[in-house]
């Protein structure tokens, strides 16, 4: 006998589906586990990193909680879950020590370390989906500082 299913439970399956068709993730095999295994891996190099460490040490008091959230912001990203709530290009507003050259540095370990994490087609995602998000935060970063875009 098949279990009844109620309207909540309906719709909670309708958005799942939807979300699994959508979700650029889900094709390339994106899963909450590799997203953890990104965002704490690339970050576990950042905070080595002589130039890029020396300012995010300096910003992120509370590492477990960045982390959480970031892995939040990636899961909405790959996986539309809409579990990310921040303001990102407000955050980076904040450091005046961005540049192009630093963006190149950290889009260049976050794709050596997703070609270590992840399989190919999942790691070529992640570094497209940053590439395009780092242009749009230089961009917006560009504008707020009145430099030329």
């Amino acid at each position: 006998m098949a279990s009844l299913k109620f309207p909540a439970d309906l719709d909670r399956e309708v958005r799942d589906q939807r979300r699994a068709r959508l979700a650029p993730g889900y094709a390339v095999g994106v899963t909450e586990e590799m997203i953890h295994a990104q965002v704490h891996s690339f970050y576990a190099r950042v905070r080595e990193d002589a130039e890029l460490g020396a300012i995010f040490n300096r910003r992120i008091a509370d590492w477990d909680a960045h982390l959480a959230k970031l892995c939040d912001f990636w899961s909405s990203v790959l996986l539309m879950t809409g579990r990310f709530h921040g303001a990102p290009m407000r955050a980076h507003l904040q450091v005046a020590e961005i540049n192009a050259p630093l963006f190149e540095r950290w889009l260049g370990l976050w794709a050596d370390t997703a070609q270590k994490v992840c399989p190919p087609e999942a790691a070529l995602l992640f570094t497209a989906r940053a590439r395009t998000i780092a242009s749009s935060l230089q961009l917006g970063i560009a504008a707020s500082r009145g430099e030329a875009v």
